[in-house]
C-alpha cells in the first residue's frame, strides 16, 4: 500500500486536494467519491496506473507520479485509451514550417542541433521521433539526458540521495515522454533499460551504440561536457541536442552549445536547425514575451557596443 499511496499517504492527500474528491482506503479497496463523474474517472485512472506498476514491482518516484497526474489532467475528459491511441498511431504533426524542417533534419542527419526559445517543441518533437525509431526497431534504446544545472540552486543543498537530487532537473523529460506512451509501458521500458533518463554527468566513459540520444537544455553544458557527450555517440545511433541560447544558467562564455555553432558547422552528418518565436505553440502571449526579451537583449548589446 505504501507503493501506491506514498509515504505517510502523501499521494492520497495530493489527489484529494488536486481534484477535490474523497478517497477512502479499507480492506485493500480504494474508493473515490466526487461530484463530477469525469473527475472521479481521472483519479481512478491515475490510481489504477500506480497500482498496476506496483504489482509489477515498479515503485514510482514523486516526479513520475506528478507527471502521471498532469498527463491525466491534460486529457480533459478524453479517455486515456483514446488519447494514447491517437498519439501512438502517428498523429503528432509539426505545426509550423520550422518544426517540419526540424523533423526532416532528424530523419536525415545523425547529429542534429535544435536551437530556439521555449515552447517551440524542441524536446517534445525529439522524444516523439525517438519513440518512432524505437517502435520501428531502428534503435534498441532511448537515452534522455540534460545538465543538472538550475539558476540559484546547487545539488548539494537539495534533500535526498543522488537520484532524488537530480530528478527535479529531469522532470520536463518525464513530462514529454509520458505524454506519448502508456505509463505502464514507460515503467516497463525504464526498468529494463530500454528508456534511460539520467543527468549528463552519467554519460562519461560510455559508448552509446544502437540508440537515440537526446541532450536537453544543452545551453547549460560546458565545453568539456559537450565534447564528452558528442564523443560518446556510437554506431547506428542518432543524437539530438536541444537548447535555448538566451537562457544560459552558467557563465555564457563557457556554454558548450554556443561554442558548437562555430566549431561544428559544415561537418557532414551534422545539422543545425534554428527555431524562432514564430514556431512557438504555447499560449499566444508567449510569442510576445519572447519577442520582448529578444528586443531587450538586442538593445542592451547595442548599448554595450
Amino acid at each position: 500500500m505504501v507503493a501506491v499511496l506514498g509515504q505517510y499517504d502523501n499521494r492520497l492527500r495530493f489527489l484529494r486536494k488536486r481534484f477535490s474528491v474523497n478517497i477512502d482506503v479499507s480492506d485493500k479497496r480504494i474508493v473515490v467519491v466526487g461530484n463530477d463523474d469525469s473527475v472521479v474517472e481521472i483519479v481512478e485512472g491515475i490510481i489504477s496506473q500506480v497500482v498496476t506498476a506496483a504489482k509489477k514491482g515498479y515503485v514510482m518516484d514523486w516526479n513520475e507520479f506528478e507527471s502521471l497526474v498532469d498527463l491525466y489532467s491534460s486529457w480533459d475528459r478524453l479517455s486515456p485509451q483514446t488519447t494514447q491511441e491517437s498519439i501512438l498511431s502517428g498523429k503528432i504533426r509539426p505545426k509550423t514550417k520550422g518544426q517540419a524542417e526540424y523533423l526532416e533534419a532528424m530523419r536525415k542527419f545523425d547529429v542534429v542541433f535544435a536551437i530556439g526559445p521555449a515552447g517551440t517543441g524542441k524536446t517534445y518533437l525529439a522524444v516523439a521521433m525517438a519513440l518512432d525509431y524505437l517502435k520501428s526497431g531502428a534503435v534498441q534504446r532511448i537515452i534522455l539526458t540534460r545538465p543538472a544545472v538550475e539558476a540559484g540552486e546547487r545539488l548539494g543543498f537539495l534533500p535526498g540521495d543522488l537520484v532524488e537530487k537530480v530528478d527535479p532537473y529531469l522532470r520536463p523529460i518525464y513530462d514529454a515522454i509520458m505524454d506519448m506512451m502508456p505509463a505502464e509501458k514507460f515503467y516497463t521500458y525504464r526498468q529494463k533499460g530500454v528508456i534511460e533518463i539520467a543527468p549528463l554527468a552519467f554519460m562519461r566513459g560510455r559508448t552509446l551504440n544502437n540508440c537515440f540520444v537526446i541532450l536537453d537544455e544543452a545551453q547549460n553544458a560546458t565545453h568539456q561536457q559537450m565534447k564528452m557527450f558528442l564523443t560518446r555517440i556510437g554506431f547506428n545511433s542518432k543524437a539530438v541536442i536541444t537548447g535555448d541560447v538566451t537562457q544560459v544558467d552558467i557563465d555564457r562564455g563557457s556554454s558548450g552549445l554556443i561554442e558548437c555553432e562555430s566549431i561544428l558547422k559544415g561537418i557532414e552528418g551534422i545539422s543545425f536547425v534554428y527555431l524562432s518565436e514564430s514556431d512557438v505553440v504555447r499560449h499566444p502571449v508567449v510569442k510576445q514575451i519572447i519577442k520582448a526579451y529578444e528586443n531587450h537583449e538586442r538593445n542592451k548589446n547595442e548599448k554595450n557596443s
